[in-house]
């Protein structure tokens, strides 16, 4: 684990092109297939995110942007039968999936996922312990991401922390995120997030990064552990 400066480069990150209700469509539509697409790739970066947060006993634990649940498991196991977890997913065939799952590992009277968008969270101040994102918030558009890590901010008891892994822009250098981002721009329908600067995002959002790893994908990641702080 290790800590690195927040990037200072004034390089623009690329806007998303798709509107909400495309990105909900798209999700719903791919839902059945969606491990198989990217389950085998993100799954090793999920894993090495929630060890990160490292979430314990007793606490309550949101993911925003589940999914098909299986961080939804992780984290249940791990607050245990006296914590609690919640969830947001803007797709209603993700939810369905993750209910699925949820129920099968017998889990999901300690789980509570539901459809709803992180630009507006359901939930009170000061009431999160621990949150989750992983592969999520570079679907945000650019003006949303503030929005987002501001409601992150607002749920987040005081000393709680917040993980995000996100493709990163930070190490931009190099063809293949030069073709991602080619890609992304070109067709939004088939590639709907683009690379983002995660810590530097989260600094400006109020929320101080305490650690900031790197990892190799097809593309590089960024993992960001940041710290709601009185």
């Amino acid at each position: 684990m290790s800590q690195k400066p927040v990037p200072k480069t004034k390089e623009p990150i690329d806007r998303v092109f798709q509107t909400r209700a495309e990105t909900k469509a798209y999700y719903n539509k791919i839902s059945k297939v969606y491990d198989l697409l990217a389950e085998h790739s993100e799954g090793p970066v999920r894993k090495a995110a929630l060890d990160i947060l490292a979430p314990q006993p007793g606490e309550s634990a949101l993911e925003i942007g589940f999914g098909t649940g299986h961080c939804l498991i992780d984290l249940a196991l791990a607050v245990g039968k006296t914590g609690r977890v919640y969830g947001i997913d803007l797709s209603e065939e993700m939810l369905g999936l993750a209910e699925k799952l949820l129920k099968k590992k017998n889990l999901l009277n300690r789980v509570d996922p539901r459809c709803g968008d992180a630009v507006d969270l359901p939930f009170v101040d000061n009431s999160i312990d621990a949150l989750f994102m992983s592969f999520t918030l570079e679907l945000f558009d650019t003006p949303e991401i503030p929005k987002v890590l501001h409601e992150c901010r607002r749920v987040l008891r005081t000393g709680g922390r917040v993980v995000a892994a996100s493709i990163s822009k930070e190490q931009h250098d190099g063809f293949i995120l030069k073709a991602y981002e080619w890609t992304h721009q070109h067709f939004p329908n088939f590639l709907d997030c683009r690379p983002i600067f995660v810590a530097r995002a989260f600094e400006a959002a109020g929320l101080p990064v305490k650690v900031q790893e790197f990892r190799k994908m097809w593309v590089p990641v960024e993992i960001v552990l940041a710290v709601k702080e009185s």
